[in-house]
């Protein structure tokens, strides 16, 4: 499934914006990626296998407020980050 990594993460992905990777839920998913890009998984959850405050992932435009959420092989998902300063 395609997976949309924000401009602030890509640094983690060797630049790319977005890429192709497999899993049944969202963890799985992250844990994945984080395989292959090591250090990316923390940016997103924290300790407590939550999703950080600061982002917001969405499943075919749907918001996930949960890692157990599960993923189809057709499924687009997409990280944000919130915007902040003053």
């Amino acid at each position: 499934m395609k997976v949309h990594i924000p401009t602030a993460l890509r640094s983690y992905t060797g630049g790319l914006g977005e890429v192709e990777a497999e899993g049944a839920t969202l963890d799985h998913l992250l844990r994945e990626l984080d395989r292959r890009y090591p250090g990316f998984r923390f940016r997103i959850i924290d300790e407590q296998d939550g999703i950080r405050s600061h982002i917001k992932i969405f499943i075919d435009m749907e918001q996930a407020r949960d890692i157990r959420a599960t993923l189809r092989e057709a499924d687009e998902v997409s990280i944000l980050l919130a915007l902040s300063g003053g």
